[in-house]
């Protein structure tokens, strides 16, 4: 958790400095990503808070992904998660939104191998999404996921990409 610990330090740090908020949709870390953000002293003046969308109803009704989208794709997918980012984002009233969906195991998910894994981010610039995969049993599956995604957000909080 070291490690996690850091970059949540560096990310609330840069955001604080950038005068940006951030909220998290949380599908597989299940609120890990925002708990470890909460954790980092000055976190209460970046996060606006998170949402743990574990089934696909909260993903539609809470968090706006399309619900043809998910019967098409599944959980498990890039634009699933560029869809929860941007649904949080507009939710919750933040400046960056956040997201992680993914397979942590034991069995495969919608026809997605153990370990595939998708980051969405959504800011004034725009939503993307990030595909990894991870090795390792739930809980290391879980813990790389809330890392990508720190690491993620940090991206967005570097200054070339607050510049451009």
């Amino acid at each position: 958790m070291t490690n996690l610990h850091h970059l949540a330090e560096q990310a609330v740090r840069k955001a604080l400095d950038a005068g940006l908020t951030v909220a998290a949709a949380e599908s597989l870390t299940a609120g890990m990503v925002t708990a470890v953000l909460a954790d980092t002293p000055g976190a209460s003046g970046m996060l606006q808070g998170g949402v743990v969308a574990y089934q696909n109803s909260v993903k539609t009704d809470v968090l706006g992904v399309s619900a043809d989208l998910l019967a098409g794709v599944g959980s498990v997918d890039g634009d699933v998660a560029a869809g929860m980012a941007a649904g949080v984002r507009s939710a919750l009233g933040a400046d960056i939104g956040i997201a992680t969906t993914g397979v942590a195991g034991p069995e495969e998910h919608d026809g997605k191998a153990v370990g595939t894994v998708f980051i969405g981010v959504a800011s004034a610039d725009g939503t993307s999404a990030f595909q990894y995969s991870f090795s390792g049993n739930r809980a290391d599956i879980r813990g790389q996921a809330c890392g990508a995604a720190l690491e993620r957000l940090l991206d967005v909080l570097s200054p070339q990409a607050l510049s451009s």
